[in-house]
């Protein structure tokens, strides 16, 4: 189970600019934040040791490498032991078009954000990656027609 970490108003400061600016440098985000670079840098650097900052990562835009086809899977398996759901989510973790895996409460067991070419290349990537997944009883797809807000 995750540890929640416990952040003051400097920390949390600290997380909001660099999730909108992770190429900021210390101190500028020293700056911005009202402290001197020496005290944030300690922060910084105590955050990602944490683990509350994962790390640093390019945004790019997906259309422009002709990834603009997004689909959402939803998947129900076979069988929801312990060692069954272990085995789908290794699995499920080395298909590079499967951009997210959330495990639900619902009337099925995963949603799948998906990122493809096209129609056509995410129909192979249903058929000959997902649906191969250990365990998986049946998936339904729902096609995106827009991306109105998206997290990079």
């Amino acid at each position: 189970m995750t540890q929640i970490v416990d952040l003051d108003d400097f920390d949390r400061k600290i997380v909001n600019v660099l999730r909108t600016d992770g190429r900021i440098s210390v101190t500028d985000l020293a700056q911005r934040i009202g402290l001197s670079k020496t005290p944030c840098q300690v922060r910084l650097r105590r955050l990602i040791e944490a683990g509350v900052i994962r790390g640093f990562t390019a945004l790019v835009d997906p259309a422009k490498l002709g990834l603009d086809h997004v689909a959402f899977a939803e998947v129900k398996l076979s069988d929801t032991r312990e060692a069954a759901l272990r085995e789908f989510n290794a699995a499920v973790q080395r298909i590079p078009e499967v951009e997210e895996c959330h495990m639900l409460a619902s009337s099925f067991d995963y949603l799948l954000k998906v990122r493809t070419s096209d129609i056509r290349r995410y129909r192979a990537v249903l058929g000959e990656k997902i649906s191969a997944l250990p365990h998986v009883a049946s998936t339904s797809t729902f096609v995106a027609m827009e991306t109105v807000k998206e997290r990079g």
